[in-house]
């Protein structure tokens, strides 16, 4: 069987852990540095880092439309920095929001640096075992539309979010050992490729 090709955005922040928990749940990662790269991909996840630099960085190695297009047809997970591009609502001008998920974001709503925490959530599709979630930096889901399924939540605010494609975190999955969130999104992606998924909530 055909392994999924899963990229993870390479232009700054986090990616290598990414691809690494990718490898370990059986899909096959690839570095996305170029537009032209995202032809032959299932799947996209766009890591935790910097916002304004990433999008700073959208208009030098990937087209930001390249990404918005992709977003269109296929699956993508944003993790921190990627919740606050799939999302809505920032009004810095040096953060181009793609909007593909209907969540209000606010930015570094959960502290400094210093301010950063892990605590213990729990998946609604896995709730025998509670997920350690690391936050740093992180943003905040405001409010959700009526197209979003909240998946965990932390003190009452929702921190992992689904649409009919794409899948949201505020917090960095990729640094622990767990891997059920990534394994969650690689059977998302697989079952869309498959037609088995509908595309709305």
């Amino acid at each position: 069987m055909t392994k999924l090709r899963i990229g993870v955005l390479g232009i700054q922040g986090a990616y290598v852990r990414h691809a690494d928990i990718l490898s370990l749940v059986g899909a096959v990662p690839v570095i996305v540095k170029y537009g032209k790269q995202l032809e032959d991909l299932d799947g996209l996840i766009i890591p935790g880092g910097e916002s304004s630099t990433m999008t700073k960085m959208m208009g030098f190695r990937i087209a930001y439309d390249d990404i918005l297009q992709f977003g269109k047809f296929k699956p993508i997970f944003g993790t921190c920095a990627g919740l606050i591009l799939l999302g809505k609502g920032i009004s810095d001008p040096r953060i181009h929001q793609l909007e593909l998920i209907d969540a209000r974001i606010s930015r570094n709503a959960y502290g400094s640096q210093k301010d950063s925490f892990v605590d213990d959530i729990t998946l609604r599709f896995d709730i025998e075992k509670p997920y350690h979630a690391v936050f740093i930096r992180a943003p905040q889901i405001v409010s959700v539309g009526d197209s979003i399924r909240v998946l965990a939540e932390c003190d009452n605010i929702p921190v992992l979010v689904e649409s009919g494609l794409h899948l949201s975190a505020s917090f960095h999955p990729e640094l622990t050992g767990d891997a059920r969130i990534h394994r969650y999104f690689i059977q998302k992606v697989k079952e869309i490729k498959n037609g088995e998924k509908n595309d709305s909530v």
